[in-house]
């Protein structure tokens, strides 16, 4: 869980490719999500003019025989300008197919709207293309989805050249991974101690800006207990990579209300008042040493974290003022009475 958070972080760190992601989802989102299934347009109060091509010519042939009926002059170059653009089409296509409309009442609503509009320019298409703006919606859906498509598979192919491994570089995040694997942990059986419930080795290394691992702590029958971890809690200097001056270990107890949690500071940090001032509020203040060992405890739960590695960066700043490696031990035991 810890290392998705990572990627996520690290992806959404990137204003490219956080303003790609973002573009994708919201064409998503509105497209699909919001376009199609939750408020799909609805038309109200429109004219025929937005209507298929055959439903235009059923409304013409309801106007032509209206007008047959009651003679409505006014009425029927209204229903007719109602078409707008397509009323010359409209007609062509009544006129190849009347479904069992008078030849003379669809000749006389002609020259009724020739009269009043001017001659009619025969401009429809053939009758075989009456679905042609199904067709055309049609068309641009999949050209839609093609698009989407393009864009997905760039974000794709764009965000796996940004986080394949270049070749013979091995990223902080890696190191720190290698360096907790290769750290034995301590065997407190042999030390006459109960096994702990859950024990972990973390490491933070110069450049893992945003280091912050969390675990889970569950009974081997699967019973949730809490949770414990550490993270980044204050920084010294600018530029990158960062510089770590203090981390933050932390222990959730789900029987507590209360989380205890300690700020491991560096020798500099923890001899400077105005760091400690600031850092106070986040909990109790203890330097880090090699091989020291920090209890943390709750209503239910004792926390043992044990310095296994500990090495401070060289460069400008003061020094022992930042990390350029910590390898922490975190062991959990359930709290005795």
């Amino acid at each position: 869980m810890a290392s998705i958070l990572q990627v996520l972080s690290v992806i959404f760190k990137k204003p490219a490719v956080a303003a790609t992601l973002g573009a994708i989802l919201g064409l998503v989102f509105g497209w699909f999500v919001i376009g199609w299934w939750l408020w799909p347009v609805e038309w109200t109060n429109g004219t025929p003019e937005v209507l298929r091509a055959d439903l235009q010519a059923d409304y013409l042939r309801m106007a032509v025989d209206s007008f047959r009926v009651n003679g409505d002059q006014a009425q029927a170059v209204r229903r007719w300008d109602e078409l707008g653009a397509s009323a010359a089409s409209a007609l062509n296509l009544v006129k190849q197919d009347p479904r069992g409309l008078d030849p003379v009442s669809i000749s006389n609503f002609e020259q009724l709207i020739a009269a009043a509009k001017g001659p009619i320019e025969a401009n429809a298409p053939p009758a075989g293309e009456t679905s042609s703006s199904s067709f055309r919606t049609i068309l641009i859906s999949v050209a839609g989805i093609l698009i989407l498509a393009v864009i997905v598979f760039g974000a794709f192919y764009f965000l796996r050249n940004i986080f394949r491994p270049r070749s013979g570089t091995v990223s902080a995040a890696m190191q720190a991974a290698e360096a907790s694997r290769q750290t034995e942990k301590t065997d407190f059986q042999s030390l006459g101690l109960a096994p702990p419930v859950t024990q972990m080795m973390t490491t933070y290394v110069l450049g893992d800006d945003l280091y912050d691992e969390s675990f889970s702590i569950d009974t081997q029958g699967g019973d949730f207990l809490g949770e414990y971890g550490v993270g980044i809690s204050e920084t010294i200097g600018v530029g990158d990579p960062k510089k770590v001056t203090a981390l933050e270990v932390w222990l959730f107890d789900k029987n507590d209300i209360k989380t205890a949690t300690k700020v491991l500071m560096s020798s500099h940090a923890y001899n400077d008042p105005n760091l400690r001032a600031r850092l106070e509020a986040k909990g109790e203040l203890v330097m880090l040493a090699p091989q020291e060992q920090i209890i943390l405890e709750t209503a239910t739960l004792q926390l043992l974290v044990t310095v296994s590695d500990l090495e401070y960066g060289v460069g400008a700043l003061p020094p022992e003022s930042y990390f350029e490696r910590a390898t922490l031990e975190l062991a959990i035991w359930p709290k005795e009475g």
